[in-house]
Formats: structure tokens, sequence, C-alpha cells
């Protein structure tokens, strides 16, 4: 159970606290609700390039990480398709120098030629090295447009290709920022050794004078349900042929969304798992073998990948993988299966509240899915899943017509 207290400042931005006097630490975690999926298509890339563009320096502080090394404390982010997450650990003594920082970079970043230059480089250096120079790196760049074709899911966190990010201009990237990191934009959740009332006071002083910026109506355009198969067949320098299958599923907050995880987890969680067991161990047509699903905040994807044993036909593969689909369609799965994913699902929340950086992390994104006391309440869902539930979710999810499939060969030309 994790506790917390929460209010909203007059310029919108919602504060969340957990206090616990168990730890000489603090967190301040700040979600800002944007990510790449706020982009648009032939400017993307922009949210995670800020990722890397708010440590470059703020209006009053030139430089973000020497205060907070000289109080203690550690920083860092992430961007996703649907949000972007900053966060600092500290001493809680110091909490207020977190306070400060984060303060002046959502007031207004610096948004120098120099910083915007530097990080660019950084960016496209990061694009070259994780997804164009590295075995398997593109892949999402090619499934993401090959299962959406008009969602702004259709291309990565990281951008539709190397060029948008080369030609992004200091306009756009200030029009991005104003758009997007204002207070009414902003989930912030402090946690540690601090006192609610001690909160509320140093986040008036911070960030109260802040401007609530102008409401972001999203209004992205849907993607329609998919009525034909579709294939690409992707050659490159790798060691194995590689085979993804994507297919839609209900979005993060449908009531649906346990079904499909624990579905997943039913197929490959653990060496028991069907995958596993009939694909890898028995028949041995797969060196490695998993489904997963991409927790989106709109329909999101549920992908079936592997690599194949060495001689093993593409076509038998794929074939393989279609009997383990359609046989979760018929047999119901048992109850010691449906028993061992329900565990691995608790005790995975479970150790997500021992540590207190996943606590704010965690009390943010589900204040963010509509209330942060469903973080409490989420293990219920699970528990209540039956079998009946996880079969009907493969029924409606494993059709052939509704498949997105990337075949990964090994170009036997490449040196």
């Amino acid at each position: 159970m994790v506790d917390f207290d929460r209010f909203t400042l007059a310029n919108g931005l919602r504060v969340l606290v957990h206090e616990d006097d168990t730890t000489p630490m603090a967190v301040l975690n700040i979600l800002y609700d944007v990510g790449a999926r706020d982009e648009e298509a032939g400017k993307t890339g922009f949210a995670h390039l800020f990722e890397h563009l708010m440590f470059g320096g703020s209006v009053n502080i030139p430089s973000y990480d020497e205060p907070l090394q000289r109080v203690g404390g550690e920083n860092n982010a992430f961007t996703s398709n649907d949000i972007t997450n900053y966060y600092i650990t500290l001493p809680a003594v110091n909490l207020e120098t977190a306070f400060w920082l984060e303060s002046d970079r959502m007031l207004s970043l610096a948004f120098s030629e120099k910083s915007l230059e530097t990080q660019r480089n950084v960016v496209c250096e990061e694009f070259k090295q994780r997804y164009l120079n590295q075995p398997y790196g593109d892949v999402w760049l090619k499934l993401r447009p090959l299962a959406y074709q008009h969602h702004p899911y259709r291309w990565a966190t990281i951008g539709q290709d190397l060029q948008q990010i080369e030609d992004a201009k200091m306009e756009d990237v200030k029009a991005f920022f104003i758009k997007h990191y204002n207070p009414q934009n902003a989930i912030m959740v402090v946690g540690g050794n601090v006192k609610t009332s001690d909160i509320k006071a140093m986040a008036k002083k911070w960030f109260g004078s802040i401007p609530a910026g102008e409401a972001y109506e999203r209004n992205l355009p849907q993607e329609p349900a998919q009525t034909e198969a579709r294939q690409l067949t992707v050659k490159a320098n790798v060691p194995l042929n590689a085979i993804y299958m994507a297919f839609k599923m209900p979005d993060r907050r449908s009531e649906a969304y346990q079904r499909f995880d624990l579905l997943s987890d039913v197929l490959s969680q653990g060496q028991s798992s069907r995958l596993y067991n009939t694909l890898l161990k028995e028949q041995q047509l797969f060196s490695d073998i998993h489904a997963y699903i991409t927790s989106s905040m709109d329909d999101g994807l549920f992908v079936v990948e592997g690599k194949l044993v060495e001689g093993v036909t593409m076509e038998a593969a794929e074939a393989a993988i279609w009997k383990e689909l359609e046989r979760i369609k018929q047999e119901p799965v048992t109850v010691d299966e449906l028993t061992k994913v329900k565990n691995k699902s608790e005790s995975i929340m479970v150790f997500a509240e021992m540590s207190l950086l996943d606590k704010a992390m965690n009390l943010a994104y589900y204040e963010l899915l509509g209330d942060a006391a469903l973080l409490n309440t989420e293990i219920d869902r699970y528990l209540s899943v039956t079998a009946a539930q996880i079969q009907e979710a493969a029924h409606q999810t494993f059709v052939k017509e509704q498949c997105s499939t990337l075949y990964y060969l090994i170009d036997k030309d490449a040196k």
C-alpha cells in the first residue's frame, strides 16, 4: 500500500506527496504528458530530443548537473511514445535544490543554438549506434509503420529518420516546449523523508508563479481496424533469421488490459511457458522467443518475436507460432498456468513498492491513467482475471488478417 497526499497549484500543476520517514533520501519526479505520439509527421524525435535539451541549462541556471552533484543528487530521464519523465534523487535535507532546478527549466530553457547543436549531435549518435549500426536495431523503425498506418505510433520515440533530427529548427523546438512543457501538462511527485506541509510551501514558492500555459487538447488520428494481413521482408547483416508478429490490442486504460498482459505471460514468461516449452525446448525451432505488450495509452501492440535456429525455414517457424496461438484460442489456460502468472504479477508489483524512486514514478504514471490510487488496486484487477477472459482475448487478437509480420533475414551478401 502506497500512501500519498495530493494538491493542485493554481496554475494546474498536480502534486502528489508520499511521506516515508524510514529513509534519509527524497525523490522529485516530474512526468510531462507528452511523448512521440504528440509530434507531427515530418518533425519527429522532438520529445526525445527534449529529454536531452532539458539538461542543457535553463535561463537562470547555466549548468544543470553541477549544483545537483554538489548536494549529493543524481538525475535522469526517459521518453516513450506516451510520456516524458524526469527524476532526481538526493538527500531529503537538500530537496529544495531539486525544486529550484526543476522549476527553472519548466519556466524556461536556455534555448541556445549551442545547446541545440550539442544535443542534436548526441541524439544523432544515439540513433546511429542503437538503431542503425546494431543487429536488429531498426526493428521498431520497420515494425511500427507496418502495424500503424494513421496513428502517430507509426514512428519510434527516436524519430522516423535521422534527417528530421538533423533538420530540427530552433523555432520548432521552442514551439514544442511552449505547447507541452507547462504546469498543467505535468504531474509532480515528491517522496521520501518529507512532510506534505513543507512540500506545499516549496511547490508554491518555486512553481506557483510559472504561467499555466495553454491547455493542450490531444486530437490524434485514430487507427482503423486492420482487415488485411501485412508483411515486410528485410535483409540485414544479422546472425540469425528472426520473425516479429504484431497484433493490435486495447489501450492501457482498458478494462481488458490485464487479460492481455497475463496472456503474454502464459505464452512466454519463464521456462515453463507455452512458447518456450514447445517451440524452443521440444521442437528446437527457435534460439529465443518472446511475447510481450507495448502498454500504450492508445491501442497498443501484442508482439510475438523469435530468432530462428540455423537451418529452420521461416515457413516452419511461422506455422509453429500460429499453431500455438490457435491452441491458446481453443484450450483454456490451466489453473496452474493462471496461478503462476498471477503470482508473478503480484511479486513484480510488491517488489516495485520497495524502491522510493519506483513508487514516485508509479504514482505519477497512475495519476496520468486517471488516479494515483489505482496503484494500490491494480493487483486486484490481475487477480480477478479468469481463464475464459484470457481465451476470449486470444480469440479477439490472434487473427491472421489483423497481423503485421516482419521477416528479418540474414543478408548473405553482407560483408
